[in-house]
């Protein structure tokens, strides 16, 4: 083999390391990362922050815009997003002067914006309220499909979304409808789990929970029906807790799930919104109250004395999404102020504000010199990632949602003095030593079985059975059938307190029967709640931090990257050495 055949054998070589090296490299680097740097956007080579704006600029003339967004979130975050979005550039340049929040519970979404496109005042984006809402407003058809080739602004919330994975800790992160057309984007991340008064768990001699279902716990029901110690919320008032709900119904299965539910309700003071919840505990006025991620950690910020925890292999890691409408007269501002809430210079900020303390789902904010001042929010955002949860059927969970809702409400919340009835006399005898623990379960497996009833529908008697949710979910939202929901609701409070009594009968028989053998239940107990409640009063909110101009960090090169190019420089050079030595 001559020199020069050896040269052009050795070149080759090193072409197709090279080809096959920059590849891989790319792939460590991250698919969000390839696609902001090699995707061909209309701005050409514009830098950040907002490199789309000039593009937006020029796509119209309108100006003085006040855009209308449907929201579930609260008044903190509206109030902080509002001034820092109309502080913009983004909404400076484009004539957007007002922000004009409407925060429609979610049962009153489709209602909501059946009502305004009628009026002719049609809402343009809707933000916050979990996956399963988005995802029931786009199979009515409401949301926008972010096509370039129809509304060429939507490019803006394609550059700002391709920095966000697909998929985050096993769960979407965006909803792909047909030919792969997203139509609503994460705008957040949350977890989900319970928070706790360690300093009240301690007075009151009681264990920190660290399941769903610990919080249905005798112990809890000592002093009820007088003090409920723990608190959540009505679903058809809080998506946060319906999510939670979904959650256990899928970590327990359908029957057991139901047990879970209804000894956390017969536990609790139920209240009309999460932040309720969240501020109870706070106050010392609950031991513990079911609570999305961010609650529990502004929770933990204003009183030293609560712990936000997320059950170990009971939660999921929800993206929290954003959208446009596909009836918005303004597609264009829309679509900036969209982008502009995933962009880590823009909205990804806000949920770093310490009021607020929501996990951002763009990383990259905590390059910025805000995100670096939050490394307790990084970490917090890490071990979400990190964690993962159940594998949660979102399909399901839409499928049921309505049902699950107004059961919930008949039977758990309307007809709850009932169910606490029951449950304290059974939750004192066990704890008493009056009945063992076969019988104690015995007992709350009656407690919380699905009722059964006669269905208006059919006029049969059925279970409330995964499938009946299934099948009457449709139907709930339909106008002409909100007659006919009344008599539903109806029975189910009637089934659902006739069952509680049915169990309260069979307590009386068990405890009037004589025993052959001595009870295995715990000791009586003579705890007294205590007689102080000391509360703890939120400090007043802080001013938002001035913003400055930040700059990225760019990431660096991923180990893997690293391996794989020192391993295939090995392998050119082992070859090249094979070569000059058959020379």
């Amino acid at each position: 083999m001559t020199r020069a055949s050896i040269a052009t054998s050795f070149a080759l070589i090193i072409i197709v390391a090279v080809s096959t090296a920059l590849p891989l490299t790319a792939l460590a680097l991250g698919r969000e990362e390839v696609v902001v740097k090699q995707r061909q956007w209309p701005w050409g080579n514009a830098s950040e922050p907002y490199p789309w704006l000039e593009y937006l600029k020029n796509l119209t003339t309108v100006r003085g815009i006040r855009l209308i967004v449907l929201t579930r979130h609260d008044a903190v975050i509206q109030t902080r997003a509002k001034t820092d979005f109309l502080n913009s550039q983004v909404a400076k340049e484009l004539g957007i002067v007002d922000i004009i929040y409407d925060p429609a519970g979610p049962g009153l979404w489709i209602d909501e914006i059946e009502r305004r496109k009628a009026q002719g005042i049609p809402i343009d984006v809707a933000w916050g309220g979990g996956p399963t809402l988005f995802n029931l407003i786009y199979s009515k058809g409401y949301l926008m499909a972010l096509d370039p080739s129809s509304q060429p602004a939507v490019n803006a919330i394609l550059y700002e979304a391709s920095k966000i994975p697909d998929v985050i800790a096993g769960a979407s992160s965006k909803l792909y409808g047909p030919g792969e057309k997203i139509y609503w984007v994460g705008a957040a991340i949350s977890s989900f789990g319970f928070t706790v008064n360690l300093r009240k768990l301690s007075e009151y001699g009681l264990p920190q929970p660290n399941k769903w279902i610990d919080l249905g716990k005798p112990e809890y029901a000592r002093y009820l029906p007088a003090l409920p110690l723990i608190t959540i919320a009505n679903p058809l008032m809080s998506t946060s807790n319906t999510r939670i709900y979904e959650i256990i119904l899928q970590s327990y299965g359908w029957e057991e799930g139901w047990r879970v539910l209804t000894l956390l309700a017969a536990n609790s003071r139920i209240m009309s919104s999460s932040d309720e919840v969240r501020d109870f505990v706070i106050r010392g006025d609950a031991v513990a109250g079911i609570t999305i991620d961010f609650y529990g950690y502004i929770a933990e910020a204003q009183n030293p004395d609560c712990k936000y925890v997320i059950p170990e292999g009971e939660s999921i890691v929800n993206a929290d999404p954003i959208a446009v409408l596909k009836d918005t007269r303004y597609p264009v501002h829309a679509a900036a102020f969209v982008a502009w809430v995933l962009s880590e210079y823009g909205g990804q900020r806000v949920w770093l504000d310490r009021n607020i303390n929501r996990l951002p789902i763009n990383e990259r904010v905590f390059n910025l010199p805000e995100g670096r001042e939050r490394p307790e929010l990084e970490k917090a955002y890490r071990r979400a990632v990190e964690t993962g949860g159940i594998p949660f059927d979102e399909d399901l969970a839409s499928a049921t949602e309505l049902a699950m809702q107004y059961y919930f409400k008949a039977t758990l919340i309307d007809a709850q003095t009932d169910l606490v009835s029951t449950w304290a006399a059974i939750a004192r005898a066990f704890l008493e030593g009056r009945i063992t623990v076969e019988e104690f379960n015995y007992l709350t497996k009656k407690l919380g079985e699905p009722v059964t009833f006669r269905d208006p529908i059919t006029n049969q008697d059925v279970k409330f059975t995964l499938n009946y949710a299934k099948e009457i979910t449709p139907k709930i939202i339909e106008k002409e059938f909100a007659a006919t929901l009344n008599i539903l609701l109806q029975r189910w409070r009637e089934a659902a307190s006739a069952k509680y009594l049915s169990v309260y009968q069979e307590l009386q028989v068990i405890l009037t029967s004589p025993k052959t053998t001595p009870p295995t239940s715990p000791p009586p107990t003579t705890e007294t709640p205590p007689t102080t409640t000391p509360t703890t009063t939120p400090p007043t909110p802080t001013t938002p931090p001035e913003e400055g101009t930040p700059t990225i960090t760019p990431p660096g090169v991923p180990l893997e990257s690293i391996a794989t190019i020192v391993i295939i420089i090995v392998i050119v050079g082992a070859m090249a050495a094979f070569l000059l030595r058959r020379k």
